[in-house]
């Protein structure tokens, strides 16, 4: 059963069949060849349990908050100003590119709306400086990918749903992580830029002129405050920080004369877009969930593991090294759903924290993001290239492959830096 579930699944992938039909397709197959379950009534439940799940809502919410922040002028006048602050190391406008990914993730809760932004308003910036190509689209693919690890994360809220834990304190754990993988990334950049002379271009700014741009950095802090805050002040859920955080840039936007109706309607038209294209996934996902337990494959699973009789470490790294794998070819979004309910309880019964486990799955996740061949942000990035091919995405985001499984490492070794707020 394993063996036909992985086959068929490479199969429907490399057809190149949309993720949400690939799961689709393959949860009818297996109750085709191993059970005879009615699934069409199995669906319609399936569909409304996800549809009417509350939190969820905070999906659509953080969508459209990341759409107005880069429709009303916020995110490049942010882009600019963090410029202004770090462009003068080694690497240049590269770690500006770090530096407002990490940011603007503190609002957005998406990676691929942190890859998109980011990656507009700095993929004209690399031509105009003559930056090493394959290593600054990297640097916006890796940096894109912290939109799923710092808070808040949309990723992180459907770990909490599917593993009952808290989403306030998954928020918490992930901050110290978050901020020392942006490090790392740009440690990354300075040992590259220096060795091989990449990325050398470096734009110096005045004092006054640094000083000058820190207003542009108050309107992001103040969102992320009005999130966080609301979250840990005990004044909302995630879900409703949400709004709260989408109200925020409404009026934000409004007091600084930079919205109006065709800025909404375009953000609404996106949000639109991809909140659909999100939630035909995790439909199919949670149908495909409903299946893999009713033909037993999840229990096979969990069997398989337990009868291994592995140390808990070692099951940890069999788990790390199934989602590095799985991570080359499925989407992250059904990559969870469909295996966070089979991988968890073997970790938690291996004795790890349910919240330590839920940050080392976000950084694997975003690992998935940039590993080909269907890393999405590497495809978000090569989108709004005017040429190229995907090749140079790819060679580009090698060195931060290398930095996330350092702190993969660094997170086995250090398990407290997720408990320091907590």
């Amino acid at each position: 059963m394993i063996a036909f579930t992985f086959v068929a699944l490479m199969v429907l992938i490399f057809l190149a069949i949309p993720v949400a039909a690939v799961m689709g397709i393959l949860a009818l197959s297996l109750n085709f060849v191993f059970t005879d379950m009615p699934l069409w009534r199995a669906l319609g439940e399936v569909s409304w349990g996800a549809f009417t799940e509350f939190t969820l809502l905070a999906i659509p919410l953080y969508i459209l908050l990341g759409e107005l922040f880069l429709r009303t002028g916020i995110a490049e006048q942010m882009y600019t100003a963090l410029s202004k602050w770090v462009s003068w190391l080694p690497g240049g406008l590269m770690h500006a590119n770090i530096a407002s990914c990490t940011l603007f993730s503190a609002t957005s809760g998406s990676s691929v709306a942190t890859s998109a932004t980011i990656g507009t308003l700095a993929i004209p910036q690399q031509k105009k400086y003559g930056y090493n190509e394959r290593l600054f689209l990297g640097s916006i693919a890796a940096g894109g990918t912290l939109g799923i690890l710092l808070p808040p994360s949309i990723n992180m809220i459907i770990y909490g749903v599917l593993t009952n834990s808290s989403i306030p304190q998954l928020y918490l754990a992930a901050i110290v992580p978050g901020l020392l993988m942006a490090a790392i990334f740009a440690l990354t950049i300075l040992i590259q830029s220096s060795l091989f002379n990449e990325g050398e271009v470096k734009i110096h700014a005045t004092w006054s002129e640094r000083i000058a741009s820190l207003k542009h950095l108050v309107p992001p802090l103040i969102i992320c405050v009005v999130i966080i805050g609301s979250i840990y002040s005990g004044i909302a859920t995630p879900t409703e920080s949400a709004a709260l955080g989408v109200l925020a840039v409404l009026a934000l936007a409004a007091l600084r004369g930079m919205l109006n109706v065709q800025v909404l309607l375009s953000a609404f038209e996106n949000t639109m877009r991809t909140t659909g294209m999100i939630m035909l996934i995790i439909v199919f996902a949670y149908f495909l969930n409903f299946v893999l337990s009713g033909v037993g494959l999840s229990s096979s699973i969990k069997s398989f593991m337990n009868n291994l009789g592995l140390s808990p470490i070692w099951t940890l790294i069999a788990v790390i090294i199934f989602y590095v794998i799985l991570g080359c070819f499925m989407e992250t979004l059904s990559m969870m759903i469909a295996t966070i309910p089979i991988v968890a309880p073997i970790i938690f019964a291996a004795g790890y924290d349910p919240i330590w486990f839920g940050v080392v799955v976000m950084i694997l996740v975003e690992l998935a993001m940039i590993t080909p061949p269907i890393g999405i942000n590497l495809y978000v990035v090569q989108s709004i290239r005017p040429r190229g091919g995907i090749s140079d995405v790819i060679v580009g985001a090698l060195p931060f492959v290398v930095a996330m499984f350092a702190m993969v490492a660094l997170l086995i070794l250090f398990p407290g830096m997720t408990r320091v707020f907590l």
